[in-house]
């Protein structure tokens, strides 16, 4: 049987750890453009991995907090991605 809560508290640490280090990657004045994107394909793929473990959690009939964790867990690299998104923009102009 597959440990969804686990799966969950060990994203959302990596989510927490994601949300310290990539403000401090976009910061760097030597960070490329090709990093940049690297960064965003990665922070995508994980909110696209963090919506379908909320969707596995729904389905499974796991209670509402943690629905609502994984939620967060999403929101948060969603919002990753797009700071991510607009620096590439700023570095195109």
């Amino acid at each position: 049987m597959t440990d969804w809560i686990g799966i969950l508290k060990e994203q959302t640490a990596n989510g927490d750890q994601m949300g310290r280090e990539v403000p401090k990657m976009l910061d760097n004045p030597d960070i490329s453009e090709a990093q940049v994107k690297t960064l965003f394909a990665a922070l995508e793929k994980q909110a696209e991995f963090a919506e379908k473990l909320r969707l596995a959690l729904e389905k499974f009939g796991h209670d509402f907090a943690i629905i609502k964790a994984a939620e967060r867990l999403e929101e948060r690299y969603a919002d990753l991605a797009a700071s991510v998104a607009e620096k590439l923009k700023a570095m195109r102009k």
